[in-house]
């Protein structure tokens, strides 16, 4: 099995996604696909799920997805988020592993991953009682979650952070 290269992954979402490589929707939409299916984030499901939905879409219904993917990456984040979740609804893939995962390719540093499980024990830890999840994504509770999160990792000790080298072999330990 190769080896996940996260680093890889977010260069492909970068390359692929720049504002110039808009104005062919069908290229938007073949690399949206290929963020997805190269992820290890994403469910096997849903990468299916999600391949024969695209089989199925018309010209315009790609153009209108990748105007939708456009506006969440490089126009107004909010109604980028509103309207691609309003497009994958109607296929039953409104889904916070779909949507988010082409946010956090496109920026590991500044934007998260939402991982259902995770993001719920997450709020049950750290007894964050004024975020409530729900399965359906919505924009408003990602950009409140983002806010939280960004303000616990101003709070943690800089030994445990990922470009230490500590950290990163005991990562490597961990994983072995």
């Amino acid at each position: 099995m190769k080896k996940f290269n996260p680093s890889k992954l977010e260069e492909f979402t970068k390359e692929n996604l720049k504002k110039e490589n808009f104005s062919n929707p069908n290229l938007i939409v073949e690399s949206f696909f290929q963020i997805i299916q190269k992820s290890v984030l994403v469910s096997l499901f849903d990468k299916l799920k999600f391949r024969d939905m695209l089989a199925n879409l018309t010209s315009y219904e790609k153009d209108m997805l990748s105007i939708e993917l456009f506006e969440l990456i490089h126009g107004n984040q909010k109604n980028g988020f509103e309207g691609i979740v309003e497009f994958l609804s109607q296929y039953n893939l409104a889904k916070w592993t779909i949507i988010s995962v082409v946010l956090y390719y496109n920026d590991r540093q500044k934007e998260y991953f939402i991982k259902p499980t995770t993001t719920k024990n997450v709020l049950k830890y750290f007894e964050i009682k004024e975020l409530v999840y729900k399965p359906t994504p919505s924009f408003e509770f990602y950009d409140s979650y983002k806010k939280i999160l960004n303000e616990m990792k101003k709070n943690v000790h800089k030994s445990l952070h990922p470009d230490n080298a500590a950290f990163t072999g005991f990562l490597r330990i961990g994983m072995e």
